[in-house]
């Protein structure tokens, strides 16, 4: 009888211990703290695994070392001793880049950045890839992590196009090793489509199309064929089009076409953006919205029959 009894604790107490082994392999409830930190607009989400490290950051009251640790909206957090405040809807803009300007927040050789020029009333915000020093035109700016991410994928499949100015008298089939995709100093780059577009003087003008964006990878391309590039304009990234954004301004997507282009909620109510303006100028001067919202790409209307 005795024995029997301590054969069913034996069972009961493994079964307890199965139990609690499965409990601890559970993924738990809530999102990364670098990511929760980037979300509220602080520091991007590298920025903030460095701030962990130097034990900048606390989650109730304790400072944390590590940024692999999961919390949820329960969780007070503070960075460099301020409370994290709740995270930022997602928003978007279009930002009309010039040329001499680096896409990063410092700049190792002091050269001016995109956020020596960017409107002062605009949130923290992060570009969307980036344009090299000497590129320009349409670039991106979220303050959400999550959403850059989203954007940057090569799997989300949206189209980069660029207009390419070149020195010299290229052909059609000129291009056709980056149509067939080609290997640059140990690095594959995907297929492009490259029209040749027109020449004008010593120098031709092509359109690019690729669907990921590697560190200068039009400019090497086109070196590996014998082409060198003396001005690259990007003009669309996905369903956003440059359009006639003067250099230097930044526009805002409205909420309803962030929504229907990402197949997200709406980043702010329709009322609380339209007190926002449309396009904003270095100078900060509002400009007035007309119309439909230009930068995006509209629908192909089908022809009345």
């Amino acid at each position: 009888m005795i024995s029997g009894m301590a054969h069913r604790s034996t069972l009961s107490q493994g079964a307890l211990m199965r139990y609690a082994a499965c409990m601890s392999t559970e993924t738990p409830k809530g999102d990364r703290i670098a990511k929760v930190i980037a979300r509220a607009g602080v520091a991007s989400r590298r920025e903030a695994e460095r701030l962990i490290e130097a034990g900048k950051v606390t989650v109730n009251g304790e400072v944390i070392a590590r940024a692999a640790l999961n919390v949820t909206e329960a969780d007070h957090i503070t960075v460099n001793g301020r409370d994290l405040d709740a995270p930022e809807p997602a928003r978007l803009w279009l930002y009309h880049k010039p040329t001499g300007l680096v896409t990063t927040t410092k700049d190792e050789q002091g050269r001016a950045t995109i956020y020596d020029d960017l409107p002062s009333e605009l949130p923290r915000v992060m570009s969307v890839g980036r344009l090299d020093l000497n590129s320009e035109g349409l670039l991106l700016l979220t303050n959400d992590g999550g959403l850059k991410r989203k954007l940057e994928l090569p799997s989300t499949g949206w189209v980069r196009k660029y207009r390419v100015r070149m020195n010299g008298r290229p052909t059609d089939e000129t291009f056709a090793p980056l149509r067939q995709g080609l290997t640059v100093d140990g690095e594959a780059f995907q297929s492009m489509t490259v029209t040749l577009d027109r020449q004008k003087g010593a120098n031709a003008w092509v359109t690019v199309a690729l669907r990921e964006g590697k560190n200068r990878e039009i400019r090497r391309a086109m070196e590996a064929v014998g082409m060198v590039v003396n001005r690259l304009i990007r003009v669309s990234y996905g369903p956003f089009q440059l359009g006639q954004l003067k250099i230097g301004e930044v526009q805002e997507i409205r909420p309803r076409i962030l929504r229907d282009q990402l197949g997200m909620s709406a980043p702010l109510e329709e009322a609380q953006t339209q007190r926002q303006p449309e396009k904003t100028r270095k100078s900060g001067t509002p400009g007035k919205p007309r119309g439909k919202p230009r930068g995006v790409q509209r629908p192909q209307r089908k022809p009345k029959r």
